[in-house]
């Protein structure tokens, strides 16, 4: 939230010539937590703002065509691509934004190391980051010169009064909309003032829980909401196992913990047997997600975690709640709902495209496109089958056994 405040202020403040870049991390989503992808995030929104800088890229580019970008070796032409823009003379002042450092977990430490050497190379270019008080974060980042060091625990004065800035809007946000009378308006936010603890989310999830509170019963359910977000969270996930939903909530909680990217609702449909009476109703899914206590988020039709805090509390403190028997079955059900969608639908030339060799750029998406609920299985699948359990167990749906469901699904359709 601190991060997107500065980009928006810079956004207004800034010269029409200054470039900015911005890339948000999420440990969540393998697409965003790698230190490739930033780079490459980064490099992207420079040579849009500044199409000049394209010639570095086309030199590597023209030179080892699309792997440059996929390959193993593309941390190092990336690096080296972003170390040429940095030296450009023509290159504009710049705002280079990361958020959220320690949920860069795939070559964290490279990125560091990049940052520490490229952050005094130019006076044009100014480096603004993000991260949780790791030690081994702060220790790299030391090394740095000419840095200002920000710590929100040092200045818990200004975060106060910003939170209590952000606990006044969402009560008169919520006042208006559930037409509270002035009585249930300065219970909530009272409760709110005295609990929050100067935590933005902590807020959020209450107000956002709040919003399914009928006005006559908002007072009393008020002390439900115990303070710190670990007690929410612990009243969270009680809620969902008294629920009549609280088998699905789960299971779809554990898929969201150990999932590789976050999943859209059409993919959750294909890894989720229970959901399968309501393949063909995302309002229905919409509203079971709902249902899993404020710890999941849609944004348009994907699912996320309303915050890595939430991710982890899972793996920690709820661990046998959503993984009774276990992460390594947990992989092993999605990789089996995996195998049965991909060899029931898959065939040759889903697009329809009539023939070998038709260029990847023309191709168009069909509507509705056959590969949209099977995507994340089609990809993914092998990653759930390196993790799963048991690997070779004669009676494991997943066996690796002659015969077996992921034999034949190798010999019978993964090769079309």
């Amino acid at each position: 939230m601190l991060l997107c405040s500065i980009t928006n202020e810079l956004e207004k403040l800034m010269a029409k010539t200054d470039l900015l870049s911005y890339f948000f991390c999420q440990a969540t989503d393998s697409r965003i937590n790698n230190a490739t992808a930033v780079l490459r995030g980064l490099l992207y929104v420079l040579v849009v703002q500044q199409p000049s800088l394209v010639s570095h890229i086309q030199k590597k580019h023209g030179h080892a065509g699309k792997p440059l970008f996929k390959d193993a070796n593309a941390w190092v032409a990336l690096s080296e691509i972003f170390t040429s823009m940095l030296e450009d003379l023509s290159l504009n002042s710049t705002y280079l934004i990361i958020d959220a450092l320690d949920e860069c977990i795939i070559d964290l430490p490279k990125l560091l190391e990049f940052i520490i050497q490229k952050s005094s190379a130019s006076s044009y270019v100014k480096w603004i980051v993000s991260s949780r008080n790791w030690p081994d974060i702060e220790e790299q980042l030391a090394r740095a010169g000419h840095k200002v060091r920000l710590s929100l625990e040092l200045n818990a004065g200004s975060v106060s009064t910003a939170v209590s800035a952000f606990i006044q809007h969402k009560v008169l946000q919520l006042a208006e909309r559930k037409r509270y009378d002035n009585k249930t308006r300065d219970a909530v936010l009272d409760h709110l003032s005295s609990n929050a603890n100067d935590t933005f989310l902590w807020v959020a999830l209450v107000c956002q829980n709040l919003e399914a509170v009928p006005k006559r019963n908002v007072i009393k359910k008020l002390n439900a909401f115990p303070p710190g977000l670990d007690l929410l969270y612990e009243r969270m996930m009680q809620q969902i196992s008294n629920s009549d939903n609280a088998d699905l909530c789960k299971q779809i909680l554990a898929l969201a913990a150990i999932v590789y990217r976050p999943t859209t609702l059409e993919e959750l449909v294909t890894l989720v047997k229970q959901l399968e009476d309501v393949a063909d109703d995302l309002a229905s899914i919409r509203e079971i997600i709902s249902l899993c206590g404020s710890f999941l988020t849609l944004r348009g039709d994907t699912i996320y975690f309303v915050h890595q805090s939430a991710k982890d509390f899972l793996y920690t403190k709820a661990f046998y709640d959503i993984f009774p028997s276990g992460v390594e079955e947990a992989h092993s059900i999605i990789l089996f709902r995996s195998l049965q969608a991909m060899s029931r639908a898959l065939h040759q030339d889903m697009y329809s495209l009539g023939g070998l060799g038709y260029p990847v750029e023309q191709v168009k998406r069909p509507d509705p496109d056959p590969l949209a609920a099977l995507r994340y299985s089609c990809i993914y699948w092998v990653d759930h089958l390196y993790n799963s359990a048991p690997r070779s167990a004669e009676n494991s749906q997943v066996s690796l056994q002659d015969g077996a469901a992921v034999d034949k699904f190798v010999r019978t359709n993964y090769l079309y």
